[in-house]
């Protein structure tokens, strides 16, 4: 426990068999679960992590307890009634799995199968399922491969036990070594989806958007439907966004950007980013008609959609106006202005929207 608040570690693991070990046996002390994520893996990542169970686990002093008994009915609770049921009827969208070694209620460490892979966010989703149906106060989410630092959990962990952050994610970007350390092509990759998402999610001041490395209070857990988490690589800019609308408060920690432990990249990042690029527009969408129309009016609703509107029109005037060019014919004047009108308009409305956008979300970040 860290300040009498249960932490739980959340491990997803893909073909980690050379490195998975080096990560259960550097977990700082105070952490009361350590959720292995096999997901479906060909390698013997199942077989290192039931050897390392067998030989190093060991019962817990803190007993768990499944926290989601029935609630008794009466005229009063009905909508708690009904955020049971989806708790219970999400198990349908969840990845098959099944808890191969260890006691989830008892064990401090815990190997749970993927009955196919369903990649790395599906993982996150069954443990983040895991962590909240026994209530934990604080679930943090660390790379099986090893690129990530036990020394830093606490900082990430911390905000949240003591200042009741719903979320937090660490920043290897900041670090003075980024530059230096991360190799060119992630760092390209990484702050262009990091440009992406603050537009999609709302969290303007994010800037590492695709660290893994995060932690998730209780109450955050249980505000977003957490079986509608992208299942891919993706699932970091998802969580952002569902949080954002879910208004939840986020801060960012300093970490230590970590290469060349014996990891194996799985990921190819200009195959990612269309992608992820389309998953975000989407997501931006989601989070302005259900954050500032359906649930709270706001301005830069309208505005946003001007601008969108403006846009059009400006395309289709300048499409008028080249084609005009190539033929040769005389563009009349009227066309011109009404072109430079549409153009100058969308991109204030767009402009004022982001800053409405941005001065309403601040009060969200810590």
């Amino acid at each position: 426990m860290l300040r009498n608040k249960t932490v739980a570690v959340v491990v997803p693991a893909y073909n980690e068999e050379s490195q998975i070990q080096m990560v259960l046996s550097t977990m700082p002390s105070f952490v009361d679960r350590i959720i292995v994520i096999n997901d479906n893996s060909n390698d013997k990542t199942e077989e290192v992590v039931k050897q390392y169970i067998l030989t190093e686990n060991e019962s817990t002093s803190t007993k768990l307890e499944k926290s989601s008994d029935k609630i008794k009915s009466n005229q009063f609770n009905r909508a708690d009634r009904v955020v049971q049921d989806l708790y219970e009827e999400e198990v349908k969208d969840l990845t098959p799995f099944e808890i191969v070694a260890g006691n989830i209620y008892e064990d401090r460490i815990v190997l749970i199968n993927h009955k196919v892979n369903a990649g790395k966010g599906a993982g996150i989703v069954t443990g983040y399922k895991v962590s909240r149906d026994l209530g934990i106060d604080c679930v943090a989410t660390m790379d099986g491969d090893g690129q990530m630092d036990p020394d830093e959990l606490e900082s990430i962990c911390l905000p949240i036990i003591e200042d009741n952050i719903d979320y937090v994610k660490g920043n290897r970007l900041i670090h003075r070594s980024a530059l230096l350390v991360i190799p060119k092509v992630r760092y390209i990759g990484n702050s262009i989806l990091s440009i992406l998402t603050k537009l999609a999610s709302g969290y303007w001041r994010v800037s590492d958007s695709q660290t893994g490395y995060t932690a998730i209070g209780n109450k955050a857990l249980n505000s977003i439907r957490i079986h509608e988490i992208y299942k891919k690589y993706g699932y970091p800019n998802d969580v952002l966004v569902k949080l954002n609308i879910a208004m939840c408060s986020i801060k960012e920690v300093e970490i230590k950007p970590v290469y060349d432990v014996g990891e194996k990249s799985k990921m190819k990042i200009w195959k990612i980013i269309p992608t992820l690029s389309w998953l975000l527009f989407k997501s931006f969408f989601k989070r302005l008609w259900l954050k500032y129309f359906f649930r709270d009016f706001h301005p830069l609703f309208l505005l946003y959609n001007l601008s969108f509107l403006l846009g059009f029109g400006t395309i289709a005037y300048g499409i008028k106006i080249v084609n005009y060019w190539l033929v040769g014919t005389v563009i009349n004047p009227l066309t011109i202005l009404a072109f430079s009108f549409l153009c100058i308009s969308g991109f204030q409305s767009l402009l004022f929207a982001m800053w409405m956008d941005m001065q309403d979300n601040e009060r969200l970040y810590k």
